[in-house]
């Protein structure tokens, strides 16, 4: 009793969070009419409510995939297609995650599902890198917005691909088991008894149920994360930031600073990268693009809803060193 009342108080939790957020903030313009509200808090209204906007479609696909993980995909499917071996566990979540259309906003909650069925760390950090980064849809957008230049594209996916596969690796080194926060039991409250012999329409409803409490829970974090990241956009002196850009190294870190702060979905980031190719070299460019989709400031608080702080903290610092000393080592030849 005492996990299921947990369990709703989450639940209401987010619905409270969510609604009382798309509340506040869609009356921005009214509440300027009753009080005197600073021109910077309106501007940060509007930054949030884009952020959230572009990412609530995306987290609702990511839950219901979370939801059909859970009701129709059984530990012996993914003890089965699963290689032992870790290399060849990490290529094949990378080349699934190459190939699967998830967004960075919704990809938590499909991994912590992958996880709890016994996906290995590796295999799924793997996917939770590269599916964001370089599916279809996101090279089709980098192409387009690159003036319908490959080049740009191809080197996304390209290194993109290559840098997963490496963070996977050093993490199935340093890291065993699940890393969550709490135990996997814990984790399944939200789960829901299911067996084969049920029929289809209660395993539908099943899912569906498990994607609402799924969406609830995730839901809070991003609201949260996205209101940092309004934040911290209305408020960083960001005009500073890119003139201090001068030389490759600088550039560098500053254009995976912003694409870290801006929180951008990986669908329409390369519009926002393209802007800025006439200031920065090419260098810099792939690193807004490759850092921002395997982890920014919104997906950082999702994690930390569901895993360790250290491995949330490890991660981030192992995906920004990589990045940054693989580009480096190559700028010569962008």
């Amino acid at each position: 009793m005492k996990r299921i009342f947990h369990a709703n108080i989450i639940d209401i939790t987010g619905v409270i969070m969510i609604g009382l957020a798309l509340f506040l903030f869609s009356f921005g313009s009214n509440v300027k009419v009753l009080f005197e509200v600073p021109a910077s808090f309106l501007n940060m209204n509007t930054i949030f409510l884009s952020i959230l906007i572009e990412a609530l479609p995306f987290v609702l696909v990511g839950v219901l995939i979370a939801g059909i993980i859970q009701i129709f995909v059984t530990e012996e499917h993914i003890k089965k297609y699963i290689p032992k071996n870790k290399l060849l566990a990490v290529l094949m979540s990378c080349i699934i995650g190459a190939l699967f259309p998830a967004c960075e906003c919704g990809i938590v909650p499909i991994v912590r599902r992958l996880i709890s069925k016994g996906v290995p760390i590796h295999a799924a950090m793997g996917f939770m890198l590269t599916g964001p980064l370089i599916n279809p849809i996101v090279i089709a957008s980098t192409y387009m917005a690159f003036g319908n230049n490959f080049k740009i594209a191809g080197l996304r996916m390209g290194l993109g691909f290559v840098i997963a596969i490496i963070i996977s690796i050093v993490i199935s080194l340093l890291f065993k088991g699940n890393q969550f926060k709490t135990s996997p039991q814990k984790q399944a409250i939200h789960s829901h008894p299911h067996t084969r012999k049920e029929p289809f329409l209660n395993r539908f409803w099943s899912m569906l149920t498990h994607s609402i409490d799924e969406f609830f829970d995730m839901g809070k974090y991003l609201v949260i994360g996205a209101f940092l990241a309004a934040y911290v956009q209305t408020y960083m002196p960001a005009k500073a930031l890119l003139e201090a850009g001068d030389g490759t190294v600088a550039s560098l870190v500053i254009m995976m600073g912003l694409a870290y702060v801006l929180s951008l979905c990986s669908e329409a980031d390369a519009f926002i990268g393209a802007s800025f190719s006439s200031l920065f070299p090419t260098t810099s460019i792939l690193g807004f693009l490759i850092f921002g989709p395997m982890i920014d400031f919104k997906n950082t608080v999702m994690m930390l809803s569901v895993f360790r702080f250290k491995f949330v903290m490890s991660v981030l610092a192992l995906v920004a060193s990589i990045i940054f000393i693989v580009l480096l080592l190559l700028s010569s030849y962008l």
